[in-house]
């Protein structure tokens, strides 16, 4: 698939018209038109404006693989399925995320334990 054809099937996932982003990207639709043709290729800084527009990064505008990566909420989703999910990160994300769990554990047994302290004054 060429470039055109992912930033025209981007922009339909997205709902958006021609028009719409041809005025983000300041050019005519006609111009814009030929880009999604794959008559012309994008410029650097269309790319960039074209990534900004669509929330993805340039990266991702350009390996686009057919889908629209869809957010992941881990609050739904049973306690196994929220492990699995965050062992699918790298190890420096995991470790990042297992930090911040541990915080949090930890401020929540301070506050128990003033919180049952206090009550017994």
């Amino acid at each position: 698939m060429n470039l055109g054809s992912i930033i025209k099937r981007i922009r339909e996932q997205k709902g958006m018209l021609q028009k719409q982003v041809a005025a983000e990207l300041n050019i005519g639709a006609s111009n814009y038109n030929k880009l999604e043709n794959g008559i012309r290729e994008p410029s650097v800084k269309e790319l960039q404006l074209l990534s900004k527009l669509f929330g993805m990064t340039t990266d991702q505008i350009l390996n686009y693989e057919g889908a629209l990566p869809e957010e992941v909420t881990l609050e739904d989703k049973p306690g196994f399925e929220q492990f699995n999910m965050m062992n699918k990160l790298d190890d420096e994300d995991r470790s990042i995320v297992l930090k911040i769990i541990d915080t949090m554990l930890t401020k929540k047994k301070f506050k128990d334990f003033f919180e049952k302290n206090i009550a017994a004054l």
